[in-house]
């Protein structure tokens, strides 16, 4: 049923849920793995400037991401999945918003995410990438609960 699975992954427990399930769907499924992370070092950066040295910064958030889909990558391979990754930049763009071009580009038939379950005021303030790509895909996007 699917045939290329879009998975896009951060460093929380919710995202490793995200992609263990993206694993075994690919391996059931006999489906193309695609693993992406996404950084966004600029609104940090904003209100570091000044105080820390931000091409540092943005080398740091590089090589964490690369790490991060180095062992997503591994994890595929224990699960017999062959994974290809991307290390995306938001540039001034949402996650989502990045998240859902990627796929669209790539033309995945399911997108996985993890969630942390955020609502009332704490969804409010701290927003939520997975439910705004899950409001904005044009591909069914599955949602893995972190707790």
């Amino acid at each position: 049923m699917y045939r290329r699975i879009l998975a896009a992954i951060d460093s929380g427990v919710a995202a490793s849920r995200a992609l263990d399930e993206a694993v075994a769907f690919a391996g059931d499924q006999e489906a193309a793995l695609r693993v992406i992370h996404v950084i966004d070092p600029l609104p940090i950066g904003w209100e570091l400037e000044g105080m820390v040295n931000l091409n540092e910064l943005a080398e740091a958030f590089h090589k964490g991401g690369a790490a991060l889909l180095q062992k997503a990558v591994e994890i595929a391979g224990r699960g017999g999945v062959t994974a290809e990754t991307a290390l995306l930049e938001a540039a001034g763009r949402r996650i989502a918003e990045v998240i859902v071009a990627d796929a669209d580009s790539w033309q995945a038939d399911l997108v996985v995410l993890g969630t942390h379950g955020r609502h009332g005021v704490d969804r409010l303030l701290m927003g939520s990438v997975a439910e705004e790509a899950a409001r904005t895909a044009s591909t069914p996007v599955l949602l893995v609960r972190g707790a």
